[in-house]
């Protein structure tokens, strides 16, 4: 928490009734509703034996889980992906459940989608920017695992779902069923800025992402959550063990999620001994070098094609790369534990150089080192970061960034991306609904880990003017936080998802709570919710109880509504008109959300004091009177002197004698 009360300042502060402040200063005309701001019964239901009322999983919660047994090829000449599929999906609910339904996202990209209908002529980052092709899924069979010949299941393909229909119910509290699905889809230019192809001097980067048949979540809140995909809001996904073997072309390199299983199969021996340094060194090695790239000697000779296995336990998702045109880097990452996991980078030529991504795998082995510390061990055997058209987008272990990213711009690729592990991949919030409990805590904690690294090199150097930041964060055209991404105009994505979520969480641990009980609180939310479905309750609940403070106040402003801040520093009055008996300022709320009030008062002699002032003096006033033990005139009282709150309005900030 930053410091704003000075040595020495004596201070009285009193609450004086409305009349009373009537017949000193008549206070302005204010919209503000204390009764709304503070209004009781924010929580409209009860703790259960599911969600307890302390917001941690009570004792009785339960998630289901789903399993992959992956396998893939790639056609680089075609890009078509040909893909089989058995998963074992474990019901663990109360309830049997006769069919299930799956995630077709590759169906977006189909001409007669939903997302392709809705998207607008001006242009969208979403869909595939007009690619025309032959899209979406082929779906060649579903059938019971183990089964052969006619045994298809029944199943209905609408738009990006696929429901199935099974001949018996999966059982409750534990009963499972394993699928075999054969598939095939061809993977667009532009996938939404979530995966594609770039072409390069030395060949394509293939960045793949929802490339294979995912299950939906069926959960104690919704039931089944079968919203289709249409490109705004991301993913709702189970969690579970995957095992990846990805066959491309012999001259490509693989990286994906995961843990490389057979590097003996797909590496020379020469990079072999450079990944053997890798894992035990503090500083970048590189793998496959610029030079090596197009030397058919740094690739195994032999095959036509490889096949790469690939692990990962206890996660949401996977995808992969693959490129002929991979430089690769490495080092290793220390983790609190001391458990062994490697940073990586792949890129092109193009994107080689130490003021870009020559310094990805630094970036990358700093920021998960940084946040593994701070919140919750980074918990994959590797963090892989991919050079490609995809802006930046997160998947568990691999993460694809631009390949034109430099400097401190990669730097925040790179750390926004990684910090995703945390939110959504540790923590399994419904992105699809609630993408500012991902996106928004992801750049709360992106301010934190680019202040720590390298001493601030990329940090601002300055704070920033939160008066100025004011108006933008709350005008007037923006939706409230506690939004469905779908139900945002896509101009104010960036503003909802990402910058006044993150805002909000830096003023909760700086202005509200302070660091150690902010830290404490989110750290325990992150405990208690890690590979779990925490909903916006179980996050307002668990701070609220970690930190033994009510927030409901500001959940309102900040979350539920789309409330402004405007405080006013009405009047200075002496008491018995001597300065030196004391003086009562007069403030006034004039719009809808509260926060904890900062004064600064400078007297005759060029004195400086600092007042704050809890958030509670506004909960049953519009207008509050201080009373400050003045021994000369006062000269001015500044409201919020640092501007370290968003007040829109600073016309009224600051009384003058």
């Amino acid at each position: 928490m930053r410091s704003t009360l000075f040595a020495g300042l004596a201070l009285a502060v009193m609450a004086v009734g409305t009349a009373a402040q009537a017949q000193q200063t008549p206070a302005p005309v204010s919209t503000y509703n204390y009764h709304d701001a503070f209004a009781p019964l924010f929580y409209t239901k009860n703790g259960n034996d599911y969600r307890a009322a302390s917001g941690e999983p009570g004792p009785r919660y339960w998630q289901n889980r789903a399993d992959y047994q992956l396998a893939a090829t790639l056609n680089d000449q075609t890009n078509q992906i040909t893909g089989s599929e058995v998963l074992t999906y474990t019901n663990n609910s109360p309830q049997n459940l006769g069919f299930l339904w799956m995630q077709l996202d590759q169906n977006l990209f189909r001409q007669d989608s939903r997302g392709t209908a809705i998207t607008p002529v001006s242009g969208s980052r979403n869909g595939g920017h007009g690619q025309q092709f032959d899209a979406g899924y082929k779906i060649k069979s579903v059938r019971i695992a183990g089964t052969k010949g006619t045994d298809t299941l029944k199943y209905i393909i609408n738009d990006t779902r696929m429901q199935i229909f099974l001949p018996e119910a999966v059982k409750a509290n534990g009963g499972q069923v394993k699928l075999d699905i054969q598939y095939s889809f061809i993977t667009p230019e532009y996938g939404s800025d979530r995966n594609g192809i770039l072409n390069t001097k030395n060949g394509k980067i293939y960045t793949i992402a929802q490339w294979y048949p995912r299950m939906y979540v069926y959960d104690d809140v919704m039931g089944w959550n079968p919203l289709p995909y249409t490109g705004p809001s991301e993913f709702y996904l189970e969690y579970g063990d995957f095992d990846l073997n990805i066959t491309a072309p012999a001259n490509h390199i693989v990286v994906a999620s995961g843990e490389l299983l057979n590097p003996q199969d797909v590496y020379t021996p020469e990079q072999l001994k450079r990944w053997a340094e890798a894992e035990k060194s503090e500083n970048t090695v590189v793998i496959r070098s610029a030079d090596e790239v197009t030397n058919a000697a740094s690739r195994p000779a032999g095959k036509k094609e490889l096949t790469w296995h690939f692990k990962i336990k206890n996660a949401r998702d996977a995808s992969w790369g693959s490129s002929a045109a991979f430089i690769v880097d490495a080092a290793k990452m220390n983790l609190p534990s001391g458990r062994k996991s490697v940073a990586i980078s792949a890129y092109p030529v193009e994107s080689n150089g130490n003021d870009a991504w020559g310094r990805s795998t630094e970036y990358v082995k700093r920021s998960i080192e940084y946040n593994s510390k701070q919140w919750f061990e980074y918990p994959y055997p590797a963090a892989t970061a991919v050079a490609g058209n995809v802006g930046g987008m997160e998947y568990p272990g691999i993460v694809f960034c631009g390949y034109r990213a430099k400097r401190s711009q990669l730097w925040s690729v790179n750390d926004h991306e990684f910090g995703h592990t945390w939110f959504p991949m540790i923590v399994g919030s419904n992105e699809r609904l609630y993408g500012w409990m991902d996106e928004g805590f992801n750049t709360f904690i992106n301010t934190l880990s680019t202040a720590d690294f390298n001493k601030g090199e990329y940090a601002p150097k300055k704070p920033q003017d939160m008066q100025r930041m004011g108006e933008i964060l709350t005008r007037q055209t923006l939706e409230p936080v506690l939004s469905n991404p779908e139900n945002l105009k896509e101009a104010n994505n960036g503003m909802l998802l990402y910058f006044k979520p993150g805002t909000a969480l830096g003023l909760l641990r700086d202005q509200v709570l302070g660091h150690e009980r902010f830290d404490f609180a989110f750290r325990t939310y992150i405990n208690r919710w890690a590979f779990k479905h925490p909903t916006p309750d179980d996050f307002f609940r668990t701070m609220e109880n970690a930190s033994g403070e009510s927030l409901q106040w500001f959940w309102r402003g900040w979350i539920l509504n789309n409330w402004r801040l405007d405080v006013a520093v009405n009047d200075v009055k002496y008491v018995s008109g001597d300065p030196s008996k004391g003086a009562l300022i007069t403030i006034t709320n004039m719009d809808k959300m509260v926060m904890p009030v900062i004064l600064e008062v400078k007297t005759k002699s060029g004195k400086t004091d600092r007042i704050k002032l809890p958030v509670e003096i506004w909960e049953r006033n519009n207008s509050f009177v201080v009373k400050y033990n003045s021994t000369e005139e006062i000269e001015s009282v500044t409201y919020d002197p640092d501007k370290s709150l968003p007040d829109f309005n600073t016309d009224n900030n600051t009384w003058k004698k």
